[in-house]
């Protein structure tokens, strides 16, 4: 299958396309700004309270003539314009594929090398947002505005917290946790150029396990890596210059032995050591809409987005034990917080966390509602700086394609690290209301993470959608789901080169993101709850109808509480969210057809921890036999506060090939 790299078929048909849309866009623009002066935010409303009462107003009458003056002088212009865009939408193509062919512009990112299927296996990140760059007018109606310059943010928030070093962190003592697990996921950070599996054991009367995926970032550790590969002690395929750093508790006062273990564990070197922390912590800070102290989600650059790592240093000499934890104890006092990492119910086999960061090394990014064009084109270009490969302008406009005329596009967006294959994008043919006038629909796309040492390929499947977002509309989105499946299917036939007899490729695994509009707990969204798709695709924050995991919260914000000083930087809104009262507080809960009180009231009625309408499903069917899928980490992201009404939700797959398993 051809991927499409321009919107039109030929250069001339994309100047035409060009000069109505010029024609078109003065009109379009004055429009926006006309709507967008008579919505403010809750943010603006903020900001003019000092102000005299009637200076908004004044400003409102002195503007809004002019507005409409400029917007009456451009529409004979538009008209002209809309008659010659309209009719060339026909030969429009279904979106655009951009790849990087300047690697230099990546930032030194480390493209990732094939996976060659011989190791223990590879994990697969899988990232999903509804980021909501609606015109700036329309995105007011949800308390967001400024569209292109949160489109540049959101990017830049985006690749910064993928592009960090992948820290885990797991404390062992149920009984001393006073430094809790975000203190210490900022703090150490090896020294050293080799990028084997290290693990040193510093005497502090707690335990924790820190894995640290080395810096994707820099072109000297890439190369340090790919000598240290073709050494010795190789490590697994899937892991990135893998550190790991363990701190064990120690009551005699003296330092531990270091262990230095290879990533197979075949080697070990012990012996007595002192140890010495050195560094500062760096606190880095972007403004969102104002600055704010804590605002550790915004990464301007890049040694800041390392999240000001506390390098800990083996050498020779004393150290007194007193001081290595008074040092610790003040880095993590400083320290900005990244992630809590939660495993309580001891029956779950993942990880699951709330987290102010994107997991580190993302390897696919499915986003909803990049509806406004030129907030795509910068959006586009913040993530090119981690991701090589980006589909974008995905949909249909004006009439073709599907039955009601479509003023903009689907809003999806799909970005990768691996090279895709084939992409196709189907419209939903039955959206009602406003959702009609979006081209709404799946976007599907077959990507190759690898290949065998036979030569057959290694691939993988990822479908993103967008589903009708209207209260009440459960058929719609039951039908629209029914689609999905049999797109999807279609896709997978009509794209696969193999036969059961003789393989050309595997496939490693098969995952659906969006925003589906409706949550497992509301009494309304029982039918959507028991579809088919549940049954072939599984939830990894779901029980069973209407039940979720309890460690699962909603994604869905309470619009009018996103500029509050308690939830408007990354941190803030991780601490919030980890409780329950500021869950009440900030997110929109289930509804139940029993209850006409207000909202709050149903907060305080209604169990579960918010509306979850944003999904991230796998399956473990139609993979290769040989292997197992299993899930290793699943989160729930408040890097995007104050951007967007949505949590952004991540999950780490887990592909065990069954060769060398431990």
């Amino acid at each position: 299958m051809v991927l499409y790299t321009s919107p039109f078929p030929n250069s001339f048909l994309s100047v035409l396309h060009s000069f109505s849309w010029g024609l078109i866009f003065p009109c379009y623009w004055f429009a926006d700004r006309l709507v967008a002066s008579f919505v403010p935010t809750t943010y603006e409303k903020r900001q003019r309270a000092d102000d005299p009462c009637y200076f908004h107003a004044l400003c409102i009458i002195i503007t809004t003539p002019i507005y409409l003056a400029l917007l009456v002088a451009s529409l004979p212009f538009a008209l002209i314009g809309f008659l010659l865009w309209s009719p060339l939408q026909s030969a429009r193509r279904p979106y655009i594929y951009s790849r990087l062919e300047d690697k230099s512009h990546a930032n030194g990112a480390t493209l990732l090398t094939e996976w060659k299927a011989a190791g223990n296996g590879k994990s697969f990140c899988f990232g999903s947002a509804n980021v909501c760059l609606l015109p700036d007018s329309l995105a007011r109606f949800n308390n967001v505005f400024n569209t292109q310059a949160r489109a540049k943010e959101i990017g830049r928030r985006i690749r910064n917290g993928a592009s960090r070093p992948q820290i885990k962190i797991y404390i062992d003592s149920p009984t001393n946790t006073s430094i809790s697990a975000a203190s210490f996921s900022s703090l150490v950070s090896p020294q050293g150029g080799d990028s084997t599996n290290r693990t040193v054991n510093v005497g502090i009367k707690r335990t924790t396990s820190m894995e640290y995926k080395g810096d994707n970032s820099g072109s000297n550790n890439s190369e340090d890596s790919r000598e240290d590969k073709g050494g010795n002690g190789e490590p697994n395929e899937g892991e990135e210059n893998t550190c790991i750093v363990r701190i064990n508790g120690e009551d005699n006062g003296h330092m531990s032995d270091i262990e230095t273990d290879t990533v197979n564990g075949q080697a070990n070197a012990s012996g007595p050591a002192e140890h010495s922390l050195e560094g500062d912590a760096e606190i880095s800070k972007t403004p969102n809409h104002k600055q704010k102290e804590g605002d550790s989600g915004s990464l301007d650059s890049y040694s800041a987005s390392r999240e000001s790592l506390v390098k800990v240093r083996v050498g020779d000499g004393t150290v007194d034990q007193s001081t290595v934890n008074n040092k610790l104890l003040y880095k993590a006092s400083v320290m900005k917080k990244t992630s809590v990492r939660k495993k309580k119910h001891t029956d779950e086999t993942f990880d699951h966390e709330i987290s102010a960061f994107f997991p580190a090394n993302l390897d696919f990014l499915c986003l909803q509602e990049v509806f406004d064009k030129r907030a795509a084109e910068k959006l586009k270009e913040q993530l090119h700086h981690y991701f090589e490969y980006i589909v974008y302008d995905v949909g249909v406009y004006s009439c073709h394609a599907c039955c009601s005329f479509k003023f903009v596009n689907s809003g999806l967006l799909f970005a990768s690290r691996y090279p895709v294959m084939d992409a196709a994008y189907h419209c939903y043919p039955n959206g009602k209301g406003t959702d009609s006038l979006a081209s709404k629909g799946a976007l599907f796309l077959k990507v190759q993470v690898g290949s065998t040492p036979q030569d057959q390929r290694i691939v993988g499947y990822i479908s993103c959608t967008h589903l009708q977002a209207i209260a009440g509309d459960t058929t719609v989105r039951c039908e629209q789901l029914d689609m999905l499946q049999d797109w999807l299917s279609e896709f997978r036939k009509s794209t696969s080169s193999s036969s059961t007899a003789n393989p050309e490729e595997l496939v490693a695994f098969d995952v659906i993101c969006g925003d589906l509009n409706f949550d497992n707990c509301s009494s309304e969204d029982k039918l959507e709850q028991q579809h088919s798709l549940f049954t072939h695709y599984k939830d990894p924050c779901r029980i069973g109808p209407g039940e979720d995991k309890p460690w699962a919260i909603g994604t869905l914000l309470d619009p009018e509480g996103l500029y509050d000083d308690e939830v408007c930087t990354p941190d803030n809104l991780q601490k919030v969210l980890e409780s329950e009262e500021g869950r009440k507080g900030y997110l929109v809960y289930p509804t139940s057809k029993n209850h006409n009180s207000s909202q709050k009231g149903r907060k305080a009625s209604l169990k579960g921890n918010g509306r979850r309408i944003d999904y991230m499903l796998y399956t473990e069917e139609g993979l290769y036999l040989e292997w197992k899928v299993e899930v290793e980490e699943f989160s729930f992201i408040t890097q995007l506060a104050g951007l967007t009404d949505h949590l952004p939700v991540a999950m780490r797959l887990m592909v065990s090939t069954g060769e060398d398993d431990p």
